[in-house]
């Protein structure tokens, strides 16, 4: 590595040694690098990447509200507003008792390059709280949402900072919030956020977006090795908005989707997923995923403790639930077992040594800076008609979005070829998405 990236590296570790997360997306990005600044050496003396790896802005409030017993209880709000060369900033707001600040930062950073990657001009941020929305009440989840927005809208806008939604907050949360706001400003400003509901000025597609631009990637994987997606065995994890809609799109090409999670554990179908049944049993019911193979009876339930979805042999793995969930153990059973594609549909879910043994085995692998960034996309895209007050069908929404991935796809191939290693979309995308980050960063001085 570059001596002055180690250096920045080192200041960021020491700076951020308690953010495992933060590190580890930050790390693979600049192993990536030096290629690009053995080119572009210009780049380095600057101080454009110390920059670039300190937020421009860290959020953090309480949240007190009231439950259904009468008592307040009290959670952390967070938003990290992370870099707006290319344009507002721009991502979602994760309610889970996981997060906390070092999370919400390695979100951000990889929604920077996303973003960038997608070629609208959206700058990146990411939010959210260590509330857990499982097993709370409407009332309750609105209550916290309400309470949540009374803080964040004063630092949120069209033309400012506007979230979407992400883990635990789809669009019921979504509503709450954007209600809240609208109480608090009294205007009814659509482009504050996205994911909003389709009579108040939301998109067709957003809820599949992130799903459907995944599989679309996927398949753009498979057809420069010559494959097509219909002749695929295909593994999910996951069973929420994401792996639903990876699943939807998956069979739509006509593969055989065989296997969702969630952390309870898997379920195996050997009649392929059903996807009305997927959809009732994490939507409406909001139910753990054993309850799918209680009420299917191909499928079978396999617990946490007795097994990882990865050991299923699968050409096709996606995994689309959260961070790190994929290690390296889990990379050779699929190495072992023939898998040719991994599109990660979640915000990296692959472990660093999980991304070593797949490009070691020249498995083609894509990151999900690159594989997901189709619900970004669409958000910008919903962005777009908020502006002009006007609304796109589904199928001309769907269109942009195939076009928007099918454009990452190639630049990524493009860039990786231009710096010597061919289908490696990790650097293609590391560097592609920098590139055009830190020129605008250049451009508009040391600010």
């Amino acid at each position: 590595m570059n001596r002055r990236i180690e250096q920045v590296l080192a200041m960021v570790k020491h700076r951020n040694h308690h953010e495992p997360e933060f590190l580890q997306a930050v790390d693979e990005v600049f192993a990536s690098l030096d290629r690009f600044f053995a080119r572009q050496p210009q780049w380095l003396g600057s101080g454009l990447m110390n920059r670039l790896v300190e937020p421009e802005r860290q959020i953090m409030f309480r949240v007190p509200w009231v439950d259904d017993e009468g008592v307040v209880q009290v959670n952390r709000g967070y938003r990290v507003e992370y870099n707006s060369a290319l344009g507002p900033y721009k991502g979602g707001l994760r309610f889970s008792k996981t997060v906390n600040l070092g999370i919400i930062k390695f979100l951000g950073f990889e929604q920077v390059l996303k973003n960038s990657l997608t070629g609208l001009a959206m700058g990146g941020g990411k939010g959210g709280s260590d509330f857990d929305t499982h097993g709370k009440s409407d009332g309750e989840i609105m209550r916290f949402c309400q309470s949540f927005m009374t803080e964040l809208f004063r630092h949120i806008g069209d033309h400012t900072d506007v979230p979407a939604g992400d883990i635990g907050v789809g669009g019921r949360e979504i509503g709450f919030l954007y209600g809240q706001y609208k109480r608090l400003v009294n205007r009814f400003e659509a482009g504050v956020l996205t994911g909003k509901g389709l009579a108040w000025g939301g998109s067709l597609v957003r809820t599949e977006a992130t799903g459907y631009g995944t599989v679309i990637f996927a398949d753009q994987m498979l057809q420069r090795l010559d494959k097509q997606l219909a002749d695929q065995r295909i593994t999910v994890s996951g069973s929420g908005n994401v792996a639903i809609y990876a699943v939807e799109k998956a069979q739509q090409f006509g593969a055989f989707v065989q296997a969702v999670s969630d952390s309870s554990g898997y379920v195996v179908d050997t009649a392929g997923i059903d996807v009305p049944l997927l959809k009732q049993v994490k939507e409406v019911e909001r139910a753990r995923i054993n309850h799918y193979a209680e009420q299917r009876a191909s499928a079978q339930f396999v617990p946490v403790a007795e097994g990882s979805i990865w050991d299923l042999p699968a050409t096709v793995a996606l995994p689309c639930a959260t961070q790190n969930e994929l290690n390296g153990d889990n990379a050779n059973s699929l190495i072992n077992n023939g898998v040719l594609v991994v599109a990660e549909g979640a915000n990296m879910p692959s472990t660093p040594e999980a991304i070593d043994a797949f490009q070691a085995a020249k498995v083609a692998f894509a990151p999900g800076k690159a594989a997901n960034a189709g619900g970004v996309a669409t958000s910008g895209l919903e962005m777009q008609q908020n502006a002009a007050r006007t609304s796109w069908s589904f199928e001309e929404v769907e269109q942009r979005l195939s076009k928007i991935m099918i454009g990452i796809h190639d630049t990524c191939l493009a860039t990786a070829e231009d710096y010597g290693v061919p289908g490696d979309y990790v650097m293609g995308a590391n560097i592609a998405g920098l590139t055009k980050v830190i020129g605008a960063m250049a451009d508009q001085g040391v600010v």
